[in-house]
Formats: C-alpha cells, sequence, structure tokens
C-alpha cells in the first residue's frame, strides 16, 4: 500500500476559549473543589444518613426562609396599614378607610406590572413542587422560587385575601431540588427532597412538625413510604426547632383548652364534615366563577389585580377579616365569643374575598384560608345547635374540627389536617373526632368534585394530573426514544420474486413498504410474501396497516392503545400524520418490557430499594 493510501492524520486546530467562560485559574478552581466534595456528594448519595443529614439541612433553611418571608409580609403590612405589633392585619382596626380601600388595589397595580416584565423576560410558568414531583423528577428552578416569592409577598402585604403557604414551599422546593441536583441524587431521592423542602416549609408556616411530615407525604410526595419518613420527619423537626428559636413556640389553640368531645360530639363531627366539603365546593367553584367574571369584566391582564385588589377593599371597609391569610381572624375565633351573625359575615365575605384574590391574579393559596372559613363554620354551626333545640356542644370544638374538615375539602391532605388539630389542640379524643369528619369531607369532595384546589388548578391549565405520583417518567417514555431506527424500506412496486430474493424466510419478520414520494405506504410479513401465488406480481397487493402508525411523541400508555387498535405486534413510526416519513419501527413486546422496567423503578424507589 504507497503512502497515498495510507489514512493520513486530521489536523487539528486549538480551540479558543469560549466566550463568556470563567477564566482557566477560575475553572481550575471549582474543579477542585468539586473533586474535594465527591466524597460527600457519594456519602450523600449512597447512604440513608446522609440523605437524612441533607434533609436536615433543608429543613433548617426552610425554617429560615419561612420565618423571613412571614416577617417581611408582617413588616410590609405594619409600613401601609399601620398594624403595630397584633395578631396580624385581618385582627388589626384600621383607622383610615382609604388604606382599606385603595392599598390592596394599588397592590393589585403592582403586582400587574411586575407580571408585565416577568411576560418579557421570565416567560415560563413556575413549576410548583406537586407538578415537580409529578411530571419532572423533582426538578424546580431557583428563578421561579423567587418570581412566586415576589408575587405572593406583594399580594399578601399589601391586604389581599391569600396565604403565604405558596411562597414557602416553592422556594423551599427549589432550594431542596437544587441541592439535590448538586449531590446528583436519583429521580426518586430528589422528589423525596422536594417533599422535605415543603414538609420544612409547612411545619414552619404552623409550628407544627407532624403536620408538615404529613403534608409532604400526601401532597408532594404522593405516598408514604419507610425509606421516606426519616428524611421527611428530619426536614419538618428541624425547621420547627428554628422557628422556635426565633419566635418561640406558638399555639393556635392552647392546648387542653378545647373540651373532649362525647358520644354526640361524633354526629356533629360527621355533619361539619359535609357542610365543609359542600362549602368548599363552592369556594373552588367560586374561584372559576370569579376568574371568568374578571376577564370578562377587564380585558387588560395587567389591570385585573388591580380590580380585583380594589373588590377586596370594598369588602375590607365592611369587615377588615377578609384582608390578608386570616391568622389574626383565626385567633379571634378560636380565643373569642361573639355573635353567630359576626361569624356569618364574614364567613361570607372571607370566600368571596379569597375568591376575587385568586381570580384576579393575585398570587397565593387557600390553604390558611380554608382553616378560618372551617372554623367560622364551625362556630356558626354551634349556634344553630341551639336554635334548632338540639344538645349544646362546644363551640370551640367545632371550630377545630371545621377547621380540619374544611382544609382536607381544599387542600386534599386529610391526615395533615388531622395532625394540625392534634398539635394544636394536643387532645387525642378531638383528634379521633377531627379524623371522623376529614375521612367523610375526603369522600364527599372526591365523589362530588374530584379534585382537590391544587389538582383542580392543574387541570384548567389542562394537566391531566391528580396527585404528585411520579407520572412524568411515563411522558419521558415516548415512541421516539423507544424506537429502532434500523429498518429496512422496500417501494410498493417491488416485484414479488425480487422481494422474495431479497428477505428469505428467517432473514426478517416484517418490511416496510414506501409509495413512489417515499412515504410511508404500508407493511409486508415476510411469510405472507413467501406464501402468496404468483399471480400477485409486487408487493402492493400484500400490504398490511396502511392506515396504522405511531407518532414519536406518543408515551408507552398510547402506544399501547394503537397496538391494542390496529392488532399488530409491530408499526412504523411516522413523523407526522400529514408528512408520512418513515422514523423507525416499534415492537409492542418492546414498550411493554420497557415499561416494566420503568415501572419496576418506581417500586424500588418507593420502597427505597436503589
Amino acid at each position: 500500500m504507497s503512502d497515498d493510501t495510507l489514512p493520513q492524520p486530521v489536523p487539528t486546530i486549538p480551540a479558543a476559549p469560549l466566550q463568556g467562560a470563567p477564566p482557566l485559574p477560575a475553572r481550575a478552581a471549582r474543579s477542585a473543589a468539586s473533586e474535594a466534595l465527591a466524597p460527600l456528594r457519594a456519602w450523600i448519595r449512597g447512604t440513608e444518613p446522609g440523605l437524612v443529614a441533607l434533609a436536615t439541612l433543608i429543613g433548617v433553611a426552610s425554617g429560615l426562609l419561612a420565618s423571613a418571608m412571614g416577617e417581611l409580609a408582617h413588616g410590609m403590612q405594619a409600613v401601609l396599614f399601620g398594624t403595630g405589633d397584633g395578631h396580624g392585619l385581618s385582627a388589626f382596626r384600621v383607622e383610615d378607610p382609604l388604606r382599606l380601600l385603595l392599598l390592596p388595589a394599588l397592590g393589585g397595580l403592582l403586582l400587574g406590572l411586575l407580571n408585565l416584565a416577568l411576560n418579557r423576560w421570565h416567560r415560563r410558568n413556575p413549576v410548583d413542587p406537586i407538578e415537580a414531583n409529578a411530571l419532572h423528577g423533582g426538578r424546580m428552578a431557583l428563578q421561579d422560587g423567587a418570581v412566586v416569592a415576589g408575587q405572593n409577598l406583594i399580594s399578601n402585604g399589601f391586604g389581599a385575601s391569600v396565604g403565604l403557604e405558596a411562597a414557602y414551599t416553592q422556594v423551599a422546593g427549589g432550594v431542596a431540588s437544587r441541592l439535590g441536583i448538586l449531590c446528583g441524587l436519583r429521580r426518586g431521592d430528589l422528589r423525596v427532597l422536594v417533599g422535605c423542602g415543603a414538609a420544612g416549609a409547612i411545619a414552619a408556616a404552623f409550628d407544627a412538625p407532624l403536620t408538615g411530615a404529613f403534608y409532604a407525604f400526601e401532597l408532594v410526595i404522593g405516598t408514604y413510604a419507610i425509606a421516606s419518613l426519616a428524611p421527611v420527619v428530619a426536614s419538618a423537626v428541624a425547621a420547627t426547632l428554628v422557628v422556635r428559636g426565633l419566635h418561640g413556640q406558638t399555639y393556635l389553640v392552647e392546648p387542653g383548652g378545647v373540651a373532649s368531645p362525647g358520644w354526640e360530639g361524633y354526629p356533629a363531627a360527621l355533619a361539619l364534615g359535609i357542610l365543609c366539603a359542600l362549602a368548599a365546593i363552592g369556594l373552588m367553584r367560586g374561584v372559576g366563577i370569579m376568574e371568568g367574571l374578571v376577564r370578562r369584566a377587564v380585558p387588560w391582564a395587567c389591570l385585573r389585580p388591580a380590580f380585583g385588589g380594589l373588590v377586596v377593599g370594598v369588602l375590607a371597609l365592611l369587615s377588615p377579616g377578609v384582608l390578608s391569610a386570616g391568622h389574626g381572624a383565626l385567633h379571634i375565633a378560636f380565643n373569642t365569643e361573639g355573635p353567630a351573625r359576626a361569624a356569618l359575615l364574614l364567613l361570607l365575605l372571607k370566600a368571596l374575598a379569597s375568591a376575587i384574590s385568586i381570580g384576579a391574579g393575585f398570587r397565593g393559596g387557600l390553604f390558611f384560608a380554608s382553616l378560618l372559613l372551617g372554623a367560622l363554620l364551625g362556630k356558626v354551626l354551634a349556634s344553630s345547635l341551639v336554635v334548632l333545640g338540639l344538645p349544646l356542644m362546644d363551640a370551640l370544638f367545632l371550630a377545630v374540627v371545621g377547621m380540619s374538615a374544611f382544609g382536607t375539602a381544599v387542600i386534599g391532605a386529610p391526615l395533615a389536617m388531622t395532625f394540625l388539630a392534634l398539635e394544636t389542640t394536643g387532645s387525642f379524643p378531638v383528634a379521633g373526632a377531627v379524623l371522623t369528619a376529614v375521612a367523610v369531607s375526603g369522600i364527599a369532595v372526591r365523589r362530588l368534585f374530584g379534585y382537590s384546589f391544587a389538582t383542580w388548578r392543574f387541570h384548567l391549565r389542562g394537566e391531566a394530573i391528580r396527585s404528585a405520583h411520579d407520572v412524568g417518567w411515563l411522558r419521558e417514555l415516548t415512541v421516539g426514544r423507544m424506537m429502532r431506527r434500523d429498518v429496512r424500506t422496500v417501494r410498493a412496486d417491488t416485484r414479488l420474486t425480487a422481494f422474495r430474493r431479497d428477505f428469505p424466510l428467517g432473514s426478517t419478520e416484517r418490511v416496510i413498504v414506501l409509495d413512489e414520494a417515499g412515504l410511508y405506504a404500508g407493511m409486508v410479513l415476510v411469510a405472507d410474501a413467501h406464501a402468496a401465488e404468483l399471480e400477485a406480481e409486487t408487493v402492493a397487493a400484500l400490504l398490511r396497516q396502511r392506515d396504522r402508525a405511531l407518532l414519536p411523541a406518543m408515551n408507552a400508555r398510547e402506544a399501547m392503545a394503537v397496538f391494542d387498535a390496529a392488532e399488530a405486534e409491530a408499526l412504523p413510526v411516522i413523523d407526522s400524520l400529514e408528512g408520512r416519513r418513515v422514523l423507525g419501527m416499534l415492537t409492542a413486546g418492546h414498550v411493554l418490557r420497557r415499561y416494566g422496567e420503568e415501572l419496576d423503578k418506581r417500586r424500588q424507589e418507593e420502597v427505597g430499594v436503589s
């Protein structure tokens, strides 16, 4: 062989440094730091104590972040409304009616301007912890947390009838997700860490570690597993201790202040659970109705929060208890006796203010509003029993039951709401009656409405998820990822004798056939070609599945539905129904095998098996 025929070395050009890349010393330092932290990351990834240690760190961060955001919101309210050091804006009597009327509208205007800026520089919708765990394997962005926190603080600080729990869980979940990604955690562990962030945030918000832990299990992780117990509880306890260290221990109701119920308490709890479910369904429906009304009344999206804030201000002139989340109003409901008429008026006004605030575009949730509404409904029921001549019931007991039952109906976490009542009252007999009410409330909402508030909002956006159960892996298991690309094709006008020569029996099972334009025309089974009579001159007479094909974006479940409808073991994959350009082929057996493998991985993650 001559030198000219030998392979010649390919000349290489030294790569120029990328624009915007850090200088070489900085990159070297970063690489050295990464190598130094590699053993720590391996310990966290590979051992349960490592994951618990990371979860504890997340709990500390969640407690600090929740405390900081709460203090910032209260500081805004103190400056804007002059509330001082009371129990909250909803319990304060603002002397200047113009502040009550105009400040929520001003906050709505600021929020509208912020949303305009975000539409230009941050177009994507923030992914909350439930959606992240259901669809994205626990991956959240810190930028989304900053966006939601800013929107929620403006909304709550200017008096809109929303709580801060959305900001707490969004920021804490984002921090947890980022730390998990930096440590290179597996999908299952990353989902648990997002749950740890939410657990710490809720535990810090209510000074209730069990409530935070079971909020994470029921809503953010989607299931309870032994492997996730230790990290979630560690995060919730750490966050609670941080907040107690900063503010001291606080109670919604002083432990021991609620009388233990007798036998008559359980039927009353059942009735209150049903009432709370019906009222919660009305509230959630009302949010959608108000959203539609505001859209029609105010065509400009940036002005809708201002319009909603003005309506909230008008309602605040009737009762300041509608403002903000309602901490002060709930404190008054639990610790003072008042006429049933006042409780009923605040119940109606608060429900209307919450529906208008969410429907007009204020950022926040109905978590704390549902607790206040349930407590008020319980007090109204206690007064109604006397009017109806029924045995007298402790109004505080029914307020606690209503708080948990209404919270279950809206939030969808019955055990978390039961533990909230237990940690609030310190009474196991009360918690037993609460458990009865939340079970009935949850069943009624599922049967009559079908969604909690969070999953219903996903439904309105077009997402089909109903919980945080991990279904994102199914969406990622697409036809485009599973198909074979090395497929053999023939023209439809290929003569049968040539086809038999090129594809003898045993060489392959099926061949894709293309038309004169090179597009999909059908499939031919090699066995059919060899069994056919010679009268069939071309393979066009043997075509099967002419109008059946898969698209690359279909997931495994959708692909199996097409296989079943076509009664086929294999189908081609085409680029689109219009283009019909062949991309590959996929068999039903391969889809079932890959689906089973991924399903087995998810089950192993749930029980803590690597």
